[in-house]
C-alpha cells in the first residue's frame, strides 16, 4: 500500500476497454487532503535533509561540479520519507511545508468462523483445524485521499479495486494551471523523481535508463543518459499482473480470469535526484525507448516522472577559502 499506477490502470482497462487506453498515461501514487485538492503531497527530494524529530528542512545538499561531491558534508542523522506539497516545489525550500507522516496506518483484523451454539472457533471435521486467519489491512484517515495523475478521464463512482470485493470511490478533478505549467517545464540537468522508476531491459534492472537496441548503442556503452551523479536509496521490488496465460496445447490465450505475473523487477524510489551532463526536456517528451516494455510501455504508468531541481547543481561554486593577498592590502600591518 498504496496501490501502484499499474494497479489503477486495470480499472481504466475494465471501464474504457483496451482500444481506448492505448494513449493512457497515469502517475502516482500521491496523497492529499480532500479539501485542499488539487494540491497534493509528493516525495521530498533526497538532497533536502529533514531535521530529526521535526518537520523542517535543516540543510540542502548540492552537487559541486569542481569537487565532484555532494556538499556540505554532514555526519548527522535525518528523518526519512518526507513529503512536500507539489505547489511548493518552485518556492524557496525554507518555506516548504513538510510532512513526515502519512495518513494511513497498518491494522490487523481477525476473521473467525464461530460455532452456532457457543463462542469458540468452528473446527472443520475433515481438516480437524480451526477456521481462523489474520488479515493485514490499512486504516486511512477519512479527511485524506490517494491522488493519481491521468491524461484520461473516467466517470466518478465506485469501482472494484483489488480482490476480495474491495471497493473504492474514484473522483476526477482537473489539475491546476500551476501544476500543468510545472509538468511541462524541461527538467534540465538536475531533477528529482516523484514516482518510482523501473529502468533497464525486461530481464535486468538498473539505476538509469539503458538503450534497448544494440544498433543504437554508442561507444560509451548502453547508458541512455550521461549521468554525472545520482542520489538515491535502496530499490524496492516491483511486480504486476497483466494478460491471460497461454493454453499449452493450442498456444493461444485461454479465456481465464487468472493473470500472468510479470518478471520481478527493482524500482528506483521516488525522491531520487539525478544530475546529468546534458539537459533533458520535460518528462512527457522523453522517448518511449527509454522505458522498459512488458505487455505495455512502463511510461503508461508514469515510470520516473520527474520535476526540475535546479538547486541540486552548483555550476560555479564560490571559493571556500580566500587567498591572503586577496583579503589584505599589500604592505598592510
Amino acid at each position: 500500500f498504496p496501490p501502484s499506477a499499474a494497479t489503477l490502470s486495470g480499472i481504466f482497462a475494465a471501464e474504457l476497454g483496451g482500444d481506448n487506453i492505448k494513449k493512457l498515461q497515469l502517475a502516482g501514487p500521491f496523497w492529499g487532503k480532500c479539501d485542499e485538492l488539487p494540491d497534493f503531497y509528493v516525495s521530498t527530494p533526497l538532497n533536502y535533509l529533514i531535521e530529526k524529530g521535526t518537520s523542517k528542512i535543516k540543510e540542502k545538499l548540492s552537487w559541486n561540479v569542481v569537487k565532484k561531491q555532494w556538499l556540505p558534508n554532514l555526519n548527522e542523522k535525518f528523518e526519512k520519507g518526507g513529503w512536500v506539497k507539489v505547489h511548493d516545489w518552485e518556492k524557496d525550500w525554507k518555506s516548504w511545508e513538510i510532512s513526515t507522516k502519512v495518513p494511513w496506518k497498518p491494522v490487523s483484523h481477525l476473521h473467525p468462523r464461530l460455532e452456532e451454539n457457543q463462542r469458540r472457533v468452528l473446527v472443520e471435521k475433515e481438516r480437524e483445524q480451526g477456521s481462523l486467519f489474520l488479515e493485514n489491512g490499512v486504516q486511512f484517515d477519512p479527511d485524506y485521499c490517494l491522488v493519481y495523475l491521468s491524461n484520461t478521464e473516467i466517470s466518478s463512482g465506485w469501482y472494484r479495486f483489488g480482490g476480495e470485493g474491495h471497493l473504492v470511490n474514484i473522483e476526477c478533478q482537473p489539475i491546476s494551471g500551476e501544476l500543468e505549467k510545472l509538468l511541462s517545464k524541461p527538467v534540465g540537468q538536475a531533477f528529482a523523481l516523484i514516482t518510482p522508476a523501473v529502468w533497464g531491459s525486461n530481464r535486468h534492472s538498473y539505476r538509469e535508463p539503458m538503450v534497448q537496441k544494440k544498433e543504437e548503442r554508442n561507444s560509451d556503452g548502453f547508458e541512455a543518459w550521461k549521468c554525472e551523479t545520482l542520489l538515491t536509496e535502496r530499490p524496492f521490488s516491483f511486480r504486476y499482473r497483466l494478460g491471460n496465460p497461454k493454453n499449452e496445447e493450442t498456444d493461444e490465450k485461454a479465456n481465464s480470469k487468472e493473470k500472468l505475473l510479470s518478471r520481478g523487477r527493482y524500482a528506483v524510489p521516488a525522491g531520487s535526484v539525478y544530475v546529468l551532463k546534458e539537459p533533458l526536456s520535460s518528462w512527457q517528451e522523453w522517448d518511449e525507448a527509454l522505458f522498459p516494455k512488458e505487455g505495455v510501455s512502463f511510461k503508461r504508468w508514469g515510470c520516473g516522472l520527474a520535476l526540475p531541481l535546479e538547486s541540486a547543481l552548483v555550476q560555479n561554486p564560490k571559493k571556500e577559502t580566500a587567498n591572503i593577498s586577496e583579503t589584505l592590502p599589500i604592505g598592510g600591518n
